[in-house]
C-alpha cells in the first residue's frame, strides 16, 4: 500500500491535509496495519487546542491502546463522528472515510517539517528493518 501524495506524514504515523484554511488529520495505513483491528477512538474534543506533537486522541486496538499524536499545532474545529459507532473505518480507509479530524493550523508552516510521501514510506521501510 502506498500511502497518498497529497498529504504529509509525521515520524507518529499520522497525516495531514491541507483544505483551504484547515486541514484533515487521520493515521496512515502503516499505523493501522501494525495497530490490528481497531475497536474504539477516543475523540478530541471540538475546540480542543493542542501543539504539535502533543496527544490528539486515543486509538484502541485488539492488539494495543495508542495515542495519535497532533501533526501540527492548531484548534480542533470537526470531529469524524462515523468513528465511534464504526471505529474499523480505520482500518478500512485510513486516508479516506477514515480520517479524525479537522484542525485549523495556528502554525501552518509546521506543515513543511512534516515529511513528502516518499520521505514518509522510506522511514516506514527503515523503522520496520526492511
Amino acid at each position: 500500500m502506498t500511502h497518498p501524495a497529497d498529504r504529509k506524514y509525521s515520524k507518529s504515523h499520522e497525516w495531514f491535509k491541507m483544505e483551504g484554511k484547515e486541514g484533515r488529520v487521520g493515521i496512515s495505513h502503516h499505523a493501522q496495519d501494525h495497530l490490528g483491528d481497531v475497536v474504539f477512538v477516543e475523540l478530541p474534543a471540538i475546540g480542543k487546542v493542542v501543539k504539535q506533537g502533543e496527544q490528539l486522541c486515543v486509538v484502541e486496538s485488539v492488539k494495543a491502546v495508542a495515542d495519535c499524536y497532533a501533526p501540527i499545532s492548531g484548534k480542533v474545529v470537526r470531529v469524524n463522528e462515523n468513528l465511534t459507532a464504526d471505529p474499523a473505518l480505520l482500518n478500512r480507509d485510513p486516508h479516506g472515510d477514515g480520517w479524525i479530524c479537522v484542525v485549523e493550523p495556528s502554525d501552518p508552516g509546521e506543515v513543511a517539517g512534516l515529511m513528502e510521501q516518499a520521505a514518509y514510506e522510506k522511514f516506514c521501510e527503515e523503522e520496520s528493518g526492511h
